[in-house]
């Protein structure tokens, strides 16, 4: 079995809040705010909370049915750093266990769900970073795939980026059975992260939540 899949296994005491490479003990309380503490600010025209899917829908795309649950503490609008984590994994790719480095610093307006299905011990998550306008949402994701890039040179990067590939608008990244999928569309940055599903699931909530994101 491999570390990841080990780790995924006891959903009862952790959860992958990257869901790619670390199992996170979940504690009591709510995120704090990682962009110095402020409320989010309204982007005209874009609604992140109705950009993702909801738990009928996830349900339904996952096969999951009522098995599939929001985990409570993993449902926030704010983006989350886990420094002590990040402490652990090579400077190049620390942006994975930080979610102010992997949107960048400009996020207007956020909002991030992790549901886990314990019977499959699988996960998924989805999330949508909003910004001021469409250059600096592109400018985020370009220097998202920077990152990437940067990480899968270093000789420690396979358990955080694995198999990775991009284009103009998506990223994929692949480390062993989970993954993350990244899109930018108009002022939107979009993120599903899995693991213990398959790819396709990925594919369809990305499909579907890329979808609710309109463009003016």
């Amino acid at each position: 079995m491999s570390a990841i899949a080990a780790a995924v296994r006891p959903l009862g005491l952790c959860c992958a809040a990257l869901l790619v490479a670390a199992c996170v003990r979940v504690v009591g309380g709510a995120p704090l705010a990682a962009v110095g503490g402020e409320s989010p600010r309204a982007v005209p025209g874009v609604d992140v909370d109705k950009i993702l899917l909801d738990q009928s829908r996830m349900r339904a795309i996952t096969g999951a049915g009522e098995d599939l649950t929001i985990i409570p503490s993993m449902d926030g609008k704010y983006p989350v750093d886990l420094d002590d984590l990040a402490q652990t994994a090579p400077p190049q790719c620390r942006f994975i266990y930080s979610e102010t480095l992997t949107f960048g610093s400009d996020i207007a307006e956020f909002h991030k769900t992790t549901f886990q299905d314990p019977p499959d011990s699988a996960l998924i998550s989805e999330a949508a970073a909003a910004y001021r306008d469409a250059g600096t949402a592109r400018r985020a994701f370009t220097a998202l795939v920077a990152a990437v890039e940067h990480c899968a040179s270093s000789s420690a990067s396979w358990p955080f980026v694995g198999v990775w590939s991009a284009d103009d608008a998506s990223l994929r990244i692949r480390p062993g059975g989970c993954g993350r999928d990244y899109r930018v569309k108009a002022a939107v940055l979009l993120e599903v992260t899995f693991c213990g599903f398959p790819e396709s699931v990925s594919d369809i909530v990305m499909t579907n939540i890329a979808a609710n994101v309109r463009t003016r």
